[in-house]
């Protein structure tokens, strides 16, 4: 049976992660899997999941299944920090939501809901989005359309002719948005630019899905969710897929919530029957370890404030960095200019360079990240940042 099957090329990022191991330069530089390292290249465990996972050892005492929609305490918290804690739409109990396997488990459960609603549903994605947005959706039956976002000859979002394509989407549709720090690119909107995007989806109908992934990592918790929250107070519909992999450091926990908001509580309590449905069908019972230490986390006022601080110490080493990174290559002398990368937020930035100039960085200077010329910010240091300007320096001076 299995013979019939075609081999399947590598994931682009998996196969870098692959050739950066095996390369042999002690120099190399691995800037292409996004996840958060501090300056040793570690992926460190923060000191509030450290004392959430001490209090959890405390308290569990079965490993019986959890609840089928998942720690409420720990979907409550969540709501509370996306939405506000006083946000109207949860006080008029419109908000339907599960504990997901990850941001990736919270996408994928939405994408079969939408299909469960109509098997014809339209999705419009950013042109660029994150990679894994496509499988994650289209596999599951969705057609996808996208509109314009980002221009890299000037290294700036298209607002206009992202605002002139989603005119034209239909009553129904769904555009997905990401919510902060922008995957891949780095560009995020303007909130004035997010309040005439809301005024639109209220005027036009479509269905706004925010996919919320870095919160706290590009101004600050509250104002990355400005966007999303405008938009949950204004639309009588929206889905919000969100993950704590990157802000609670939780890669390998994989927890995200999958949440809906109906325009009253009748509504919310026909979704929340269909996405536990859903998530029933796909891995019948969710687990629990995530969502158990970040509940913990985020009902604890003093162990709150310890995981606050340690985002605001991610977030603003990134800054830094960006910084860095941008003054090293203008010290190299390279014609381009490299400022955009300080007004782009979160993990990632586009360097707005050639697939031909990545490679060569690539195979001359065993600097790895994907073609599209997205960087992991993260992953540069104080002792590889030099090193890095100067083989982008050399490769578009060479090319």
């Amino acid at each position: 049976m299995f013979e019939a099957l075609p081999a399947l090329s590598p994931d682009p990022i998996l196969g870098l992660s692959a050739a950066f191991k095996e390369d042999s330069n002690p120099h190399k530089i691995d800037l292409g899997v996004g996840v958060y390292k501090d300056e040793h290249g570690n992926t460190p465990i923060l000191k509030a999941v450290s004392l959430a996972q001490q209090e959890l050892d405390k308290r569990e005492t079965s490993k019986v299944y959890i609840t089928p929609q998942g720690h409420q305490g720990y979907i409550d918290g969540m709501l509370s920090l996306i939405l506000g804690a006083q946000s109207p739409v949860l006080k008029d109990n419109r908000v339907a939501g599960v504990q997901a396997p990850g941001g990736c488990g919270a996408l994928r459960i939405l994408a079969e809901l939408l299909m469960r609603c109509n098997k014809d549903t339209v999705v419009w994605v950013s042109d660029p989005t994150w990679a894994n947005h496509i499988p994650l959706l289209g596999d599951a039956g969705l057609t996808l359309k996208t509109y314009p976002y980002f221009d890299k000859a000037s290294a700036s979002i298209k607002f206009e002719a992202m605002m002139d394509c989603l005119k034209e989407v239909k009553k129904g549709d769904v555009v997905l948005l990401h919510g902060c720090c922008h995957n891949p690119t780095g560009a995020d909107l303007t909130n004035k630019q997010w309040q005439s995007l809301t005024e639109l989806a209220v005027k036009n109908g479509f269905l706004p899905f925010v996919d919320l992934a870095y919160q706290g990592f590009g101004e600050s918790l509250e104002e990355d969710v400005y966007g999303l929250r405008l938009l949950a107070e204004s639309v009588d519909e929206m889905v919000i897929a969100a993950s704590c992999s990157k802000n609670f450091g939780l890669y390998r926990e994989r927890v995200g919530l999958a949440a809906i908001i109906g325009k009253d509580a009748n509504t919310k309590k026909i979704t929340q029957s269909q996405i536990q449905s859903v998530a029933r069908g796909i891995y019948s019972m969710p687990p629990s370890y995530g969502g158990a230490l970040v509940d913990i986390i985020l009902a604890n006022e003093k162990l709150s404030e310890v995981w606050k601080d340690e985002v605001t110490e991610m977030r603003e080493r990134m800054i830094t960095l960006r910084k860095l990174l941008v003054d090293n290559l203008h010290k190299q002398g390279v014609d381009k200019d490299f400022d955009f990368v300080n007004r782009q937020k979160g993990m990632f930035s586009f360097l707005c360079i050639s697939p031909e100039h990545v490679r060569t960085l690539r195979s001359e200077h065993s600097v790895y990240f994907v073609d599209s010329s997205r960087v992991n910010i993260a992953g540069i240091n104080h002792s590889n940042v030099e090193v890095l300007a100067k083989a982008i320096a050399d490769t578009l001076k060479s090319h």
